[in-house]
């Protein structure tokens, strides 16, 4: 129900446009985030958006680097990166949660999952 795209290989310093789909339902009430698994660690949070509000949630390491932005419910849920770096390496995750959160460090948390995108960044 949810598909993350625009992946892919990049070198430091570039810029990518993650796009996060839903088919099959309309998450209106739900806040939206993306998560990133790099190999051999665990799944973290990158970036969330309420729906409520906009109010935008963002981890540390990507702050300045990232934006999410999500138009309506019935739009994707974008992901625009840049300054792209090789720790930024991972498989990215779109997600879905009902309501509204300030808390995004818990992955059970998420009421739904999207298959991820690849994004490499080379040095």
């Amino acid at each position: 129900q949810l598909q993350a795209s625009g992946g892919g290989l990049v070198q430091a310093g570039g810029s990518l446009r993650l796009s996060c789909a839903s088919s099959g339902r309309t998450f209106t009430r739900y806040a939206m985030a993306w998560f990133r698994q790099a190999p051999g660690k665990e799944r973290q949070f990158v970036a969330a958006i309420n729906w409520n509000d906009g109010t935008t949630y963002y981890t540390d390491s990507v702050k300045g680097r990232c934006t999410i932005s999500r138009e309506n419910a019935m739009k994707p849920v974008y992901l625009q990166m840049s300054s792209l770096k090789p720790e930024d390496t991972a498989v990215y995750y779109c997600a879905a949660r009902y309501g509204v959160s300030a808390d995004w460090d818990d992955t059970t948390e998420m009421d739904y999952w999207g298959k991820g995108t690849l994004v490499t960044v080379s040095s």
